[in-house]
């Protein structure tokens, strides 16, 4: 035999609350290294523009995201935060070339090319993220990121050694055996 309880809904602000804690599982222990890949900005930027929160619930994050941050440092942790800066032309031409290039038209989403329209949304987003959360305990470091080409160099192979002496040994090697 089983009781069903009802539970009240959460009210936004416990939302918000869920929100954050999802994300403490998954800070480090002592010695590790953690990396979130803009996730645990998403309530500020992508769900705020592509309306998966609502207003107020991104507000929310705002507020929690530097006590919760100053605890973690506070905890030991170094919070690194970096934001990867992509201008509105470099955004267009890295775009164009995916669509152009058949080995990577499957990587653009209709997620992206929405997101491509709503380049001013995005950048309130990450205006008003940086005013709330570039705090003295976990600043953002802006990365230019348009050229993400390195310096090429000519290379060449150089001679190999000669064999000095050296004689293949007749060991009983194991070779993955040819399919065909």
């Amino acid at each position: 035999m089983f009781r069903v309880v009802a539970l009240p809904a959460p009210t936004e602000r416990e939302k918000s609350q869920m929100y954050v804690q999802r994300y403490l599982p998954h800070l480090p222990a002592a010695g590790e290294v953690v990396i979130f890949d803009r996730s645990w900005y998403n309530r500020a930027g992508v769900e705020r523009v592509m309306g998966f929160c609502k207003p107020e619930e991104a507000e929310r994050f705002l507020e929690l995201a530097p006590p919760v941050e100053k605890t973690m440092v506070d905890s030991g942790i170094l919070l690194l935060k970096y934001w990867l800066e992509v201008s509105a032309d470099e955004q267009t031409r890295r775009l164009e070339r995916r669509i152009e290039d058949p080995r990577k038209v499957w990587k653009l989403s209709d997620m992206d090319l929405k997101s491509y329209s709503r380049w001013y949304d995005y950048s309130r987003a990450r205006d008003a993220m940086f005013a709330a959360t570039d705090t003295a305990w976990a600043p953002w470091f802006v990365a230019r990121t348009d050229d993400k080409q390195l310096v090429q160099k000519d290379v060449t192979l150089p001679k190999r050694q000669r064999p000095g002496g050296y004689v293949d040994p007749e060991l009983p090697l194991r070779y993955i055996p040819t399919p065909f």
